[in-house]
């Protein structure tokens, strides 16, 4: 039997994507940042002076404020490789990162990741879409562990535990909205528009992936419950029925049926949902 697929190794570093684009805004940055990119080896800031055409002091201003946004590392150092007499100079090279910038936020790394694993990691008999909803759970299993582990936040009850997710839930892009106590909608699908292609896939990933969070965050009495609604998330996290517990991945069919009567299909249950949300903020 394979073996279900370790977690993902560390990738490289992100970057806020606002911080670098503004810092990338200034004309004479981009110039030395795309020559830093271009020279493949370590460069003095008299090197990218040079090829910017401007002062050695101007240009440290500015190589140093792309290495404090993450952009460029920075040490001191014989270029080359090569030493000489005196001071080591100070050199830049690019850093390892990966600049993103999506409004709304937009996660497909992931989605991709879990489907790599999944087709990696597919057990004798089982069929594509079974190991992708299995490796999204134990992603969601290891996100959720990975959480307790840091916070330590002992015996989580219902609110705890949704306090708790909210704050990783809207790094992950899912921008949670405490509608009550015991009740997280997620208001950005981060999977969008791959989910609008294949919604019976994706929407079944996202709910494993969620419910596999829960499970791993050892949250007590909230369950990764299927309510699609035009706009946001299909999945919103609510208190469990007494005595349940956090469901299992849903089947491709089950969020297809789901999907289907939202969209406005007879027994839809969108205008019933405009119509409670009225009745709320009123």
């Amino acid at each position: 039997m394979t073996p279900d697929p370790t977690p993902a190794p560390p990738q490289a570093h992100t970057v806020s994507g606002v911080e670098a684009v503004s810092v990338l805004g200034d004309e004479v940055r981009r110039r030395l940042y795309g020559f830093i990119r271009r020279a493949h080896r370590p460069v003095t800031r008299e090197e990218a002076a040079a090829d910017a055409g401007i002062s050695a002091k101007l240009a440290a201003f500015h190589l140093d404020k792309l290495a404090a946004a993450g952009l460029l590392t920075s040490r001191y150092d014989h270029p080359g490789g090569i030493r000489r007499v005196g001071r080591k100079p100070k050199v830049y090279e690019p850093a390892d990162t990966d600049i993103r910038i999506s409004i709304p936020e937009r996660r497909p790394d992931l989605l991709a990741e879990i489907l790599i694993d999944a087709v990696l990691g597919q057990q004798p008999g089982e069929d594509a879409q079974s190991a992708a909803l299995r490796t999204a759970r134990h992603r969601g299993e290891a996100l959720g562990a990975a959480t307790r582990a840091s916070s330590r936040p002992g015996r989580l009850g219902p609110e705890r535990s949704l306090t708790l997710s909210e704050s990783v839930l809207e790094e992950h892009g899912f921008e949670p909205d405490r509608q009550a106590p015991t009740e997280v909608r997620l208001l950005n699908c981060p999977f969008h528009p791959l989910a609008a292609r294949s919604p019976d896939l994706v929407c079944s990933i996202n709910h494993a992936f969620l419910g596999g969070f829960l499970t791993g965050l050892q949250a007590s009495g909230i369950a990764a419950v299927l309510a699609p609604y035009p706009g946001r998330c299909c999945v919103e996290l609510r208190a469990a029925a007494s005595g349940a517990s956090v469901p299992g991945p849903a089947n491709g069919a089950c969020v297809k049926e789901v999907c289907a009567r939202s969209a406005g299909e007879p027994g839809g249950t969108w205008p019933a949902s405009r119509e409670t949300t009225r009745r709320r903020r009123s």
